[in-house]
């Protein structure tokens, strides 16, 4: 049986080494808010714990079936209606530095914006270190595209050995234009090159967003603020291509609420939140598009943990499983 030797992707599930804790604004609350990140047991995945609501409702899982739409933000909800707001910079920063299982307490609805990217948390990941778990880590293969679109837009899962992602945008406001951007999806790359681009809007936008109530927590501290001309922000800009790498994080973020490592080829023309779980809800849908397999013996770290007892799945090559069609009901 065929084993995926081409990706990197190490072949046990990590989690944090240490918890640590960070004070920020929310983006559109504008209100305080603390976050706690600390380690999880393996195969749990991301979970969001709300420490203002009550304890019987906190738990908000990181799944694409847990979406609500927003045209700002990620937004997820537990059965309860509890949400949590614009996950998708942290979500970004857990996927790029390959943690699959983590808890985050937070004492109020919006992760925090922070400088509006996802550096402030990776440098914190990468402080505190992961260690391996006791279980194999799953990866869903791309077998077959995966296309869906919205007018010019469109977003596309291809078959490749490895995780990488394309992302072109095209804005008509003369600062930004045409941008492309491609790369294999590693942590350092991410680290050094995606996770410092923060995101941005425009002066008009913004007076209406805060005209509805909403971005009471922006600032040139947390964003890249565009006028018509300029980038008013006085440092500028990180990269000169900064926006499309945003918008590449984004991906990386809105992608990983499918709850495993993909193995695939994203290619995205004028990306958003909406269109990225639109793609999240075809995967699913597509019963012979993709496949959850166990990453084989070949992509064992030099130094891989050693366990009392081996979980059945731990050192295979890969085995797969078809992802069902959603049955009625499911919720998208």
């Amino acid at each position: 049986m065929q084993t995926y030797q081409r990706s990197r992707i190490p072949a046990w599930q990590h989690t944090l080494a240490d918890e640590f804790n960070c004070v920020g604004r929310g983006l559109h609350g504008g209100h305080p808010v603390g976050m706690r990140l600390r380690p999880a047991p393996p195969g749990t995945g991301i979970r969001f714990l709300r420490m203002d609501v009550d304890a019987g409702q906190r738990v908000v899982t990181a799944h694409w079936r847990n979406v609500v739409e927003s045209e700002l933000c990620t937004v997820i909800a537990n059965e309860h209606g509890v949400t949590v707001r614009t996950v998708e910079h942290l979500l970004a920063a857990l996927r790029g530095c390959e943690i699959d299982n983590a808890v985050v307490e937070l004492d109020g609805p919006e992760v925090p914006i922070m400088d509006g990217s996802a550096a402030p948390f990776v440098s914190l990941l990468r402080r505190i270190g992961a260690v391996p778990q006791p279980a194999a880590r799953r990866a869903l293969f791309i077998r077959q595209p995966v296309t869906v679109s919205n007018g010019d837009r469109y977003a596309m899962l291809l078959p490749a050995p490895q995780a990488r992602i394309t992302v072109e945008i095209d804005f008509p406001n003369p600062v930004i234009g045409r941008q492309r951007y491609s790369m294999s999806l590693d942590p350092a790359t991410f680290a050094r090159e995606i996770a410092p681009a923060r995101t941005f809007g425009f002066t008009d936008d913004l007076r209406a967003l805060r005209a509805r109530g909403l971005a009471a927590g922006g600032s040139l501290r947390s964003a890249i603020l565009v006028d018509a001309q300029r980038v008013v922000n006085e440092e500028g800009l990180r990269f000169p291509d900064e926006f499309v790498r945003h918008k590449l994080l984004d991906c990386v973020g809105d992608l990983s609420l499918l709850g495993l490592p993909v193995i695939g080829h994203l290619v995205t023309y004028k990306p958003g939140h909406q269109l990225c779980h639109q793609l999240l809800r075809a995967v699913h849908a597509a019963a012979d598009a993709a496949s959850v397999g166990v990453l084989g013996i070949d992509n064992l770290p030099s130094e891989a943990p050693q366990f009392a007892s081996s979980p059945g799945e731990q050192v295979e090559t890969v085995r797969t499983k078809t992802v069902s069609r959603p049955q009625q009901g499911d919720r998208s």
